[in-house]
């Protein structure tokens, strides 16, 4: 069983031990120590929550809107829903704060409380950090029975999402329906499979085929959004003679499409694309994580703008897009963040962006992503003891390659030309994430391979020593 605290909030495997996982007296602890941050720091006793479809969240989301409850928040419950449409709920019923209940792209085992402020954005490392000490301390004071929470419960949000997005000036719905574009949804049996097929509806697609797009919680391959967990939805499409596939994870923040011939069109290119979309009609700078392809960069310098480099993280990203005005950014695992809808990961709104400007370029989605610059990402991961010294083992590989640009912003960038490489602490999983890119697969598989093959070798070394 596991419990990980972190910037991505309170993360966990389902049952075991208190402490150890994520049982219900954890729940209870972080949510109410959640609940008097906010409090004292909004002075506003209203949180809006909403959940994945994963098979936990109803006990889950019970917990949560008692405990809420209990010291006298009211609670604005919007049932099953999207990561995006609670972000965007916080700020429209003016409430203190939100709380998701997803393990985003984690396996059915796993679920966990999303935190957001007031703007309904991801809280500060700062804040988490207090919700911790909040939650370790002898000071949480529950309500009597006058001063008890409501709950006002709201199962249209979804659709109000939708008209916001219908509503923004590069969201082309008249080109969207003239394409006439077929298209196969996989939804890994969550929200995203009433959300996306109802946004879709609503730019004017007709021709709309699920996958796995029954909200029960029974994922029917690994929920992340990546080629090895997508055969399914790459068969569907050669096989109906779709013109594109869309897979959302459990949450539907994150996003990527399937080429008309099956191929994979790259969690890394859905953010490429929107950016390219955007900056024709909206000049300024882009913003991606350290763990995020080159390509971006090099659309942003093509249209004369700044592209930078945040840490791996939406809080991050996001601070860093305020920092420089970024119009448009978000992380290569398809995350787009649009701020002129919201500062959060919004799928919906990627996919609107991203089908209105593929009508316009009138081309094929595999003859869009050719147009691109060309890299590739290997992504690989080794698990971690829990006493594993991290830090001095990315020290040691530091030293190792001392004479090429490093960056140890967000664990360990190193740079060989246009080559790359990044060893990081994943925020969700206990694993360290290995991931490198090049112009060409076998580079970055051997780049990748390499650093492993170091990394196991001083592992090794470590362990030995006495």
């Amino acid at each position: 069983m596991t419990l990980i605290k972190s910037i991505s909030g309170i993360r966990g495997t389902i049952g075991g031990n208190a402490g150890k996982g994520l049982t219900p007296p954890d729940i209870i602890k972080y949510t109410a120590a959640f609940g008097q941050l906010i409090k004292t720091t909004s002075g506003i006793s209203k949180i809006v929550v909403g959940r994945d479809a994963r098979i936990s969240g109803d006990m889950v989301r019970n917990l949560v809107v008692g405990t809420l409850q209990s010291i006298g928040i009211d609670v604005v419950d919007l049932g099953l829903s999207t990561t995006p449409t609670v972000e965007m709920a916080v700020a429209e019923e003016q409430a203190g704060g939100g709380i998701i209940l997803t393990a985003s792209h984690n396996t059915k085992q796993w679920n966990a409380l999303k935190l957001l402020n007031a703007k309904g954005e991801f809280i500060s490392g700062e804040e988490g950090i207090k919700v911790l000490e909040i939650a370790e301390s002898d000071g949480l004071s529950y309500s009597d029975v006058n001063q008890l929470g409501k709950v006002t419960y709201f199962d249209s949000y979804i659709d109000w999402h939708i008209q916001k997005i219908l509503a923004l000036p590069l969201v082309n719905v008249q080109a969207i329906k003239n394409a006439g574009f077929s298209i196969i949804v996989d939804a890994v049996n969550s929200t995203g499979g009433f959300a996306v097929p109802a946004l879709l509806e609503a730019l004017g697609v007709t021709q709309i085929n699920k996958l796995n797009c029954l909200p029960d919680g029974n994922f029917q391959h690994d929920p992340e959004p990546l080629p090895a967990n997508l055969t399914g939805l790459s068969n569907a499409v050669k096989q109906q003679g779709a013109d594109m596939g869309i897979a959302v994870d459990p949450d539907v923040d994150r996003l990527c499409f399937v080429c008309e011939d099956g191929s994979m069109f790259g969690e890394e290119y859905t953010l490429v694309a929107v950016a390219d979309y955007v900056l024709r009609f909206t000049p300024g700078n882009t913003v991606s994580n350290m763990s995020s392809t080159r390509a971006l960069r090099d659309v942003t310098e093509a249209a004369g703008m700044a592209y930078s480099a945040s840490a791996v993280g939406e809080v991050n990203v996001v601070t860093k897009m305020k920092e420089t005005n970024a119009v448009i950014g978000g992380e290569g695992n398809g995350g787009v963040i649009y701020p002129e809808l919201h500062y959060g990961r919004d799928a919906l709104v990627g996919i609107a962006l991203f089908l209105t400007h593929l009508a316009n370029q009138n081309k094929t989605i595999s003859q869009l992503r050719d147009s691109y610059p060309r890299y590739f990402i290997a992504k690989n991961k080794i698990e971690l003891d829990e006493n594993l010294d991290l830090d001095g083992l990315l020290s040691a590989i530091s030293k190792q390659y001392k004479h090429q640009p490093q960056n140890v912003t967000d664990g360990l960038k190193i740079e060989f030309g246009k080559e790359w490489v990044h060893l990081r602490r994943s925020n969700t999983e206990p694993i360290i994430r290995i991931y490198a890119e090049s112009s060409d697969e076998a580079s970055a598989n051997n780049l990748a391979v390499k650093m492993i093959s170091e990394l196991q070798a001083m592992l090794q070394q470590s362990e030995s020593q006495p």
